[in-house]
């Protein structure tokens, strides 16, 4: 419209100054040579010419307003799909949706459900009250699973054997459904501490206006690695898994992120997802080097997990240390501080 505008002061200039020469030239002068009267018949008048440039300035209007109406047509409602706006890598899926305090448990006809052997426990959805992002964060406790030690669950949902070593060696195909976790150097058991960090992390990733899908939110869940894997598939945007390195190390290593191998990247659904899985580790990483925690070499160990062979959404496992690491609640809510940081980088 501006454009139009300037054009048109032109054109009314234009018009003025052809007028003044228009009453110059009624004076008498020479007589025009042959040359000269040819080009004064091939020149249009002064009043054509103002038409014209006047024109020619609706039409480019015309054709801009309609240029910036298709580009305004073709961007995305912001309120329809404001997940993964920062990150090329996410495909925002639109999710079923739960209510505050809701239970989620197992559907038994989402993909790799039966691959699970314990699930009649379930997750529980927390919904943010101000500042919605409209992103789910499924927060998983690591261990906390009562008799998870004693069942087995394949470790891919191919059914080809671990590509590295683990909780469970490489070469084998099943993995024990849920481990039952370290302990920390003064006898905390690594699942309450999991517990605690998950709690902390959800209060603030509400206060920031995620939600939250708790996957364990008590002592205990009974919800294998897969069960749990499967919910967050189908019920969150991405899934963070909670865990502090039982490496047997006598000093405290730092955080880290379990990177995906290159042995399982061609297998589906890894071939599909594990450069998102890769990338949601990093921002967490990062998130977590800002708020000074300490960072174990380059911020990764690639090892074949039963939680990103089954993810189908951003999925990683976050060790925040071992068992020499400080888990008090001060240490905690720095660290939570940094994943948050991370989970909003991603995002």
């Amino acid at each position: 419209m501006k454009r139009f505008t300037a054009i048109l002061l032109t054109g009314m200039m234009i018009f003025t100054l052809a007028s003044c020469g228009k009453k110059a030239q009624d004076t008498p002068t020479e007589p025009a040579t042959e040359t000269q009267a040819a080009e004064k018949v091939e020149m249009p008048t002064e009043t054509e010419a103002v038409t014209e440039v006047v024109t020619e300035a609706v039409k480019d209007t015309q054709q801009t307003e309609a240029q910036q109406e298709e580009q305004t047509a073709e961007q995305p409602d912001e309120e329809q799909n404001n997940s993964g706006d920062n990150n090329s890598s996410y495909q925002y899926v639109e999710r079923a949706s739960y209510e505050n305090g809701e239970s989620v448990s197992l559907n038994p006809s989402w993909q790799y459900a039966d691959h699970s052997a314990i699930n009649s426990g379930c997750a529980v959805m927390y919904k943010a009250t101000a500042n919605r992002k409209n992103i789910v964060v499924g927060v998983n406790a690591g261990h906390g699973t009562s008799g998870g030690t004693s069942v087995k669950t394949l470790c891919h949902p191919d059914g080809s054997a671990k590509t590295t070593g683990g909780t469970t060696g490489a070469g084998a195909t099943k993995a024990v459904a849920v481990s039952g976790g370290m302990s920390f150097n003064d006898g905390t058991p690594e699942s309450s501490v999991t517990l605690r960090m998950a709690q902390i992390l959800k209060d603030k990733l509400l206060a920031a206006g995620y939600d939250v899908l708790m996957v364990r939110d008590g002592s205990d869940v009974q919800l294998d690695n897969v069960a749990r894997t499967v919910i967050c598939n189908n019920a969150a945007d991405c899934h963070i898994a909670l865990h502090w390195d039982g490496d047997g190390l006598s000093y405290d290593k730092g955080c880290f992120y379990i990177s995906v191998p290159g042995g399982i990247k061609g297998m589906e659904p890894v071939a599909s997802h594990w450069q998102q899985h890769d990338a949601l580790g990093a921002s967490l990483i990062e998130g977590l080097r800002a708020h000074g925690a300490k960072i174990n070499g380059n911020g990764s160990m690639a090892i074949d997990l039963t939680q990103t062979s089954y993810s189908t959404v951003p999925s990683v496992d976050v060790e925040l240390g071992n068992a020499c690491s400080d888990h008090s609640d001060a240490t905690l809510e720095n660290l939570a501080d940094g994943l948050v940081q991370g989970v909003e980088g991603y995002f």
